[in-house]
């Protein structure tokens, strides 16, 4: 099942709320994200039944092998086009901004080039 870019920013969203507070539940993500609740659980059953989350008995939310290989991939390119977009000169709200929107669009083949250019760069 290949995942629309609102999927991608669920996993997304679910990992940096990991990283940050330990565990996830719908309402951590409804709050970091600003979606209603009915939004946020018709969300994470969609991800549930697709593989990419678990849900335990608790609410708490893990991400699976499947889930956590794409939210790391869209997380990596969210940082470092944020971070490239504001070594050139880029407002950093706006560099995040359009990071959002750039890293569900770009190919894999471009972004490792940017990835690539930018590294050497920014060294």
């Amino acid at each position: 099942m290949r995942l629309q870019e609102s999927g991608e920013m669920y996993l997304e969203a679910i990992h940096v709320l990991y990283i940050e507070k330990g565990t996830v539940r719908s309402i951590d993500i409804s709050e970091h994200l600003g979606y209603s609740k009915p939004s946020v659980s018709r969300a994470v059953g969609l991800l549930k039944n697709g593989g990419y989350i678990v849900v335990d008995k608790d609410g708490l939310i893990t991400l699976t092998d499947a889930g956590k290989e794409i939210a790391e991939k869209i997380y990596e390119r969210h940082t470092l086009l944020t971070k490239f977009l504001t070594t050139i000169g880029v407002d950093e709200n706006v560099a995040s901004e359009d990071a959002c929107k750039i890293e569900h669009a770009i190919s894999d083949t471009s972004f490792e080039a940017i990835k690539r250019y930018a590294l050497e760069k920014m060294k």
